[in-house]
């Protein structure tokens, strides 16, 4: 396996109020600067379009990665977030978390790539946690 983050990724993000939702990314990674797309559905009710596209730049430095990712057009809800998360040692998962700029608004987020979906993955680290 690479150390490269480019590829498909399958994720995940948990938004309050909705729940986890799940997009597809594709990733180019260059010397260090990122970018790519995001496919996702919309989940704000009434939505008049079913799926979102998002195209993504930021950096890597290291496992540390973080990356705007714009809506494309802006609007139904939806314009950029930001996201901040750490690569695994085999450059296979990106945990973290994401946060609307400007508001109190945030959530976490993985991507796994698309060997194994993030829901699967999700599912598997839910079912490690100690139960309180």
């Amino acid at each position: 396996m690479t150390d490269s983050l480019t590829g498909v990724w399958d994720g995940t993000f948990v938004q309050r109020q909705i729940g986890m939702v799940t997009f597809l990314a594709t990733l180019i990674e260059s010397g260090g600067a990122l970018a790519g797309n995001v496919t996702e559905p919309c989940t704000v009710p009434g939505c008049p379009i079913s799926t979102h596209n998002a195209s993504i730049a930021g950096h890597r430095s290291g496992s540390a990665v973080s990356f705007i990712k714009r809506y494309e057009p802006p609007g139904h809800g939806y314009n950029a977030v930001s996201y901040e998360g750490t690569v695994n040692a085999d450059a296979t998962e990106i945990d973290g978390r994401w946060k609307l700029p400007g508001t109190a608004a945030s959530g976490t987020f993985l991507m796994v790539r698309s060997s194994k979906s993030a829901e699967a993955v999700a599912a598997e680290k839910r079912a490690k946690e100690p139960v309180r």
